[in-house]
């Protein structure tokens, strides 16, 4: 029987990150606004993560938590630079010019560079019949992507999800030493090769290709106010993160989702006009980012209690989705289901900027991948990315004939 009344968010195990699940529908069940041993609160139903996201006075700033958990290093220069944790009015600056990356235009040309390359991928995966889904297509599509906008050279791609993957890792609850060792060291290298990447286009500006962010951000401007060096390059790094680690995840847990659920496998075989609402689905049930944080501005009441002032706030994004409250039957996987209200991208000001190109990501590199290989199974065991924070395959062997 699982020990509710002391859970601590802060010394999870590798129990709880291997199938979290249980221990969020009774944290919803017995303890929704459940108190860890350092005073911060976890939140786990529906309605309270939600009005946290939408409410302007909950503050995703978090300089000084961070200053207590990594002390001056990289890791805490970038955390505490990139757009993510920051609020209005530097958040909105940099927002506005990121956006500039997503226009319904640019959009459109990363489409048609999706498609190419997931052709690509397909015909690498047919000529080998056996695979790693994760090294040989989930991680390769977003790399490339996030090379296209930010310049990347071929010769340094194959290190991003290293990088990814370790700036990530140093947000979980539970760091230890060496975790942040990595971090530390994927900060400063990526910023070795971003300092070379950015020099060359500064020098080079005519030689951008539409769809590339990195020239906005150097040069791109919002009410006479430019990103400082340090700006630029956290929220390259950012983007680094944000586009890469979330969409390999979302493409390897929705084919582990296929695979262990081969009703909805098969229905979506035969109707493949699903794949709109199947990845929606896909985002519900196995979200890649399974929990965020703020940390409250002003009192917030959440109806059987307010929560005051300066409370830290940790947001389960996976309890969320999966609360009877909003989703009949949470736990069944369900490719048509409507509504969807999952909060996998969360909302308010800090929705995820990149939703609509993960979501046509995930169209196309699913879509295509079901359609040409109708036979595709498991081929051994699979292992999961240590993290807590962030949920996602590290291996997940396929065959596809």
């Amino acid at each position: 029987m699982l020990d509710v009344a002391n859970f601590d968010l802060n010394a999870i195990g590798m129990e709880y990150i291997r199938d979290p699940y249980p221990v969020l529908h009774a944290l919803r069940r017995e303890s929704p606004v459940h108190r860890n041993a350092d005073g911060s609160v976890f939140l786990t139903r529906h309605a309270d993560v939600l009005k946290v996201y939408q409410s302007r006075a909950m503050l995703s700033d978090k300089t000084e938590e961070f200053g207590k958990k990594f002390g001056e290093c990289p890791l805490h220069t970038h955390h505490t630079t990139s757009l993510v944790f920051n609020d209005p009015p530097y958040h909105t600056v940099v927002r506005k010019l990121l956006a500039s990356a997503f226009t319904p235009r640019k959009l459109a040309v990363f489409e048609g560079l999706i498609e190419g390359i997931v052709d690509r991928l397909l015909d690498q995966v047919e000529e080998k019949g056996e695979l790693d889904l994760i090294d040989d297509f989930a991680k390769v599509l977003p790399t490339e992507i996030i090379s296209f906008m930010l310049g990347i050279p071929p010769e340094y791609r194959q290190k991003l999800r290293g990088y990814s993957l370790a700036i990530l890792g140093a947000l979980d609850p539970v760091v230890p030493p060496e975790r942040l060792k990595a971090g530390n060291e994927a900060v400063t290298e990526f910023t070795e090769i971003l300092t070379d990447i950015i020099d060359h286009r500064r020098r080079n500006r005519e030689g951008a290709m539409e769809g590339e962010v990195l020239e906005s951000l150097i040069f791109g401007e919002i009410d006479g106010r430019k990103l400082s060096e340090e700006e630029l390059m956290q929220n390259c790094i950012f983007l680094l993160n944000a586009g890469h680690e979330t969409t390999t995840s979302l493409v390897g847990n929705s084919v582990g989702i296929l695979l262990n659920n081969p009703d909805e496998h098969r229905r979506l075989l035969a109707e493949p006009e699903l794949i709109t609402t199947a990845v929606e689905e896909f985002l519900r049930v196995e979200s890649p980012l399974q929990q965020g944080n703020r940390l409250a501005g002003e009192d917030i009441d959440l109806g059987d209690v307010v929560l005051p002032k300066g409370t830290y706030i940790h947001t389960s994004i996976a309890a969320a989705n999966r609360d009877p409250a909003v989703f009949e039957e949470p736990d069944r996987v369900d490719l048509g289901r409507k509504p969807n209200r999952h909060l996998a991208f969360a909302t308010g000001i800090h929705i995820c900027l990149g939703a609509t190109l993960a979501r046509v990501e995930g169209r196309i590199a699913l879509g295509g991948l079901v359609r040409r290989f109708p036979k595709l199974a498991a081929n051994g065991e699979s292992s999961m990315v240590p993290l807590a924070r962030f949920r996602g395959y590290a291996s997940l062997p396929v065959r596809v004939r």
